[in-house]
């Protein structure tokens, strides 16, 4: 019973705990070091800290000098680099533990140390994110309600006009009112009860792909990167569909000026996930990345503001009811972007959320 006590203190820890035997091979990692490392337990059981990360011979050396002598090695903003060239900075302490003399394993513990910032980004994102829906909501009121008025007199004036050339005016006055009406709603979003249950990430995945391949130029090419492994999650399909096509749709947009280019959809698990202030024990990531031009770094605190928009032809409201729609789910939706590579991150807690 302590045992099963002691893992499961383990599992719960947000710092990535590894253990590593005197040919720093490795033992043991707890779930923050599957999502640190971006790894599972089970394929990276056996391999050598060499072959997890890239370089840091420096890093590495410490740790042999760690094992050799016994005294504890440290090491503060530590960058590592990861596959495909992801870089996080981390604060190290690894110690050698002391049940055999001399010492035949490393405990290596490491801190990533923009956790808190990540942690505060994603706070200000849903704070933000609230605000917005609730002006949204207060403005939607405030301009249907005058909107309604106008709509009705100018009918009731089109059945008094004597002379029929003049109810063009009128039919202007209520298609103008119906369109804006129609703005407002899209601004809103959704307006049906949502219908929950179990989900399949990658079922919406595919389609998604039909729908934006049969929209996208011969030159755009969608890739899939996906962990079959991922259990389903709790949620409305067709709302999911909705801001998952959103976010594609987006990136094909932004490929469809050079004509060509290659969108990756990649989904992971992520476990003792933190979003916003709220953790959970699992977090299903789905990273939808393109190749294109990038959002340029004024609009990026912006883009999931409703109405805002990089085109001249968008009307901004495709990321804004994505973000709110897997929000509804109590997840998030994160973005970076540099020329040649935009990453949208869309977490979703796994098991129902209420």
């Amino acid at each position: 019973m302590l045992r099963n006590y002691q893992r499961r203190v383990v599992e719960s820890l947000s710092i990535a705990v590894l253990v590593l035997d005197r040919r720093l091979r490795l033992l043991f990692m707890n779930p923050a070091a599957e999502t640190l490392f971006e790894v599972s337990f089970r394929k990276a059981h056996k391999l050598t800290l060499s072959e997890l990360i890239i370089g840091a011979e420096s890093f590495i050396a410490g740790l042999r000098h760690c094992l050799e002598n016994g005294h504890p090695y440290i090491e503060r903003e530590l960058q590592l680099t990861f596959p495909l060239e992801r870089i996080v900075t981390v604060d190290c302490t690894a110690a050698p533990l002391l049940e055999r003399d001399p010492p035949t394993e490393l405990l290596l513990e490491l801190r990533q140390v923009d956790w808190r910032l990540r942690i505060s980004r994603e706070e200000h994102i849903l704070a933000q994110h609230h605000t917005t829906r609730a002006l949204v909501r207060n403005l939607a009121h405030e301009i249907k309600n005058p909107l309604g008025g106008l709509r009705g007199a100018a009918q009731l004036l089109e059945r008094e006009l004597p002379d029929p050339a003049l109810r063009e005016y009128t039919g202007i006055i209520i298609g103008e009112a119906d369109r804006l009406r129609n703005l407002v709603d899209r601004m809103l979003g959704p307006n049906q009860l949502p219908i929950h249950g179990e989900v399949s990430i990658h079922e919406i995945l595919e389609r998604v792909c039909g729908l934006v391949e049969a929209e996208a130029c011969s030159g755009i090419r969608i890739e899939r990167d996906y962990d079959p492994s991922i259990p389903p999650v709790w949620g409305d399909s067709d709302r999911l569909i909705q801001a998952v096509l959103n976010v594609v749709r987006n990136a094909a947009q932004a490929l469809r000026e050079r004509g060509r280019g290659v969108i990756v959809l990649r989904t992971r698990v992520q476990r003792q996930y933190t979003i916003g202030a709220k953790r959970h024990k699992l977090v299903a990531r789905l990273d939808i990345v393109d190749d294109g031009p990038g959002i340029p770094p004024a609009q990026q605190e912006r883009i999931f503001y409703p109405m805002i928009s990089g085109r001249p032809d968008g009307t901004g409201l495709g990321l804004s009811i994505a973000q709110s729609i897997i929000a509804q789910h109590g997840g998030l939706i994160e973005c970076v972007s540099r020329p040649g590579e935009t990453v949208f991150t869309l977490l979703l807690p796994l098991g129902r959320t209420g």
